[in-house]
């Protein structure tokens, strides 16, 4: 009988979209982790070993999201591939399957270092922007957003006379932000007067 096609996501943030990573592909199964590449906390893919079979064949968008470095790349395809688990990388268009030459497990490593070498490249120039940034003073830090609930307490706060400098610091806002944010609750709260007293007020 022919094994499942086991698909292994994983997305750093939550506003990640984890269907175009194996879009196409024809899976029996999906366990999807949402971790950054260091954590090495993911459920998911815990749970994914444990249930892989033989025959089985587990798909994985590339080797950068399956795991975190080279050694722990290693580490689970040996762990797949020593059950009789085939491991498919999409992007890098390679298999996996525990009977592979020397070429294949080369491969394995040199394109494994690749994506961990592109991957501390990408949080180098991260850092790097962001401390050019700051010595221009640009850089802000990402925006506080605040749930409807959140706005409302806001709104009622200032209303009973909870001074604005201290709400933008109780809500982690810049003053201007927490005058955006009462002037669009004073608006979405505003209701229009009704047809009776627009009736009333023009017969007066």
């Amino acid at each position: 009988m022919a094994g499942q096609r086991i698909g292994y996501v994983r997305v750093s943030t939550l506003d990640q979209n984890e269907q175009r990573q194996l879009e196409g592909e024809v899976l029996d199964r999906v366990f999807t982790d949402k971790a950054s590449g260091r954590d090495a906390n993911r459920p998911e893919l815990a749970e994914l070993l444990r249930f892989a079979r033989d025959g089985d064949t587990v798909v994985v968008h590339s080797m950068d999201r399956l795991a975190r470095n080279l050694d722990d790349l290693r580490s689970l395809v040996r762990t797949l591939t020593g059950r009789g688990v085939r491991v498919e990388f999409v992007k890098e268009h390679l298999v996996f399957t525990g009977e592979d030459s020397p070429m294949a497990n080369l491969l394995l490593s040199v394109m494994g270092a690749f994506a961990e070498f592109e991957r501390s490249l990408i949080g180098e120039r991260q850092r790097e922007g962001i401390a050019l940034a700051k010595q221009r003073g640009a850089y802000k830090g990402r925006k506080r957003t605040l749930t409807p609930e959140q706005v409302a307490e806001l709104a009622a706060r200032a209303t009973a006379g909870t001074p604005k400098s201290e709400l933008a610091r109780q809500y982690g806002l810049s003053r201007e932000t927490v005058y955006q944010y009462l002037r669009r609750h004073a608006e979405t709260s505003a209701e229009p007067p009704n047809a009776t007293e627009s009736v009333a007020s023009v017969a007066d």
